[in-house]
């Protein structure tokens, strides 16, 4: 009832950030506190799933290893990945734009390549860059590329066509019109294919380290510890790849708003 009643106000400024934010942290927390009390109150075996105050513990002992597997799959792979993935599908929507026959081409070429299981190509792609980052990289780059290329040649389209004829009166060559109002037109889009990446990024670097990995990352270790029976550790790694794809994504939608807050879907938001 408390976190309906806070979800439902409509305060403005720090106090509605505030109360915004107040309602899934207790949700949450609700959550975990239930979690506590039914592991431990049907005596659940640790082996099955472990409680909260279990993977705290472990977590808080481990902080050193999650930090190296943090670096390792989250900054090496997943970010890497994401800024090659979205660069080029960026690059690529552009050119498509400007031909019709790349538009004819590509197009159907990304779709089919997006269709392709990750399972089935990440580890081609771990035999193809070796079992450091770059194979990492190289999956996540491939995951990101299609909804980035798919939302930008949209938003390039969306520019209103009275503008186009103004630009296009003004006497404004291809890349003036195109910096100018397209671009900027095309951003609610592109941002939509951003944030969509963000949560691909860490799932493709982690089943990546499935096929293969150093002695380090979050998927080597999740499968290292799966078959050590230690499921503390396992939720331990999960927490933090739910908290990097979280802050990932939030830092993503605050730099969507500075930059489309011109865009009605970001009028009334504090």
């Amino acid at each position: 009832m408390l976190v309906a009643r806070l979800a439902a106000l409509r305060v403005q400024g720090s106090l509605g950030r505030a109360l915004r934010l107040a309602a899934p942290l207790i949700f949450g927390l609700t959550l975990l506190w239930l979690w506590e009390a039914i592991v431990t109150g049907a005596a659940v075996p640790r082996v099955i799933l472990p409680a909260p105050s279990a993977i705290a513990e472990r977590f808080a002992a481990s902080t050193s290893i999650l930090w190296v597997d943090f670096v390792q799959t989250f900054v090496k792979g997943a970010l890497s990945g994401y800024a090659m993935g979205c660069g080029a599908a960026t690059l690529l929507a552009i050119l498509i734009d400007r031909s019709p026959f790349l538009t004819r081409g590509l197009l159907p070429v990304g779709n089919f390549v997006a269709a392709l299981p990750i399972i089935g190509i990440a580890p081609i792609l771990v035999m193809w860059f070796g079992f450091d980052w770059q194979s990492k990289a190289a999956v996540v780059a491939v995951m990101v590329f299609f909804p980035v290329l798919v939302n930008t040649v949209e938003g390039l389209r969306a520019a209103d066509p009275m503008q186009r004829d103004l630009m296009h009166t003004y006497s404004a060559s291809y890349w003036q019109a195109l910096w100018k109002l397209r671009l900027p037109a095309a951003m609610p889009f592109i941002f939509n294919g951003l944030k969509i990446a963000t949560t691909l990024a860490l799932i493709g670097a982690i089943v990546a380290e499935f096929f293969g990995s150093p002695i380090r990352g979050m998927g080597f270790r999740i499968s290292t510890e799966v078959g050590r029976l230690r499921l503390d550790m396992v939720w331990a790694e999960i927490a933090v790849a739910a908290a990097a794809g979280s802050a990932f994504y939030g830092i993503v939608a605050a730099i969507e708003r500075r930059v489309t807050f011109w865009h009605p879907s970001q009028r009334g938001r504090g």
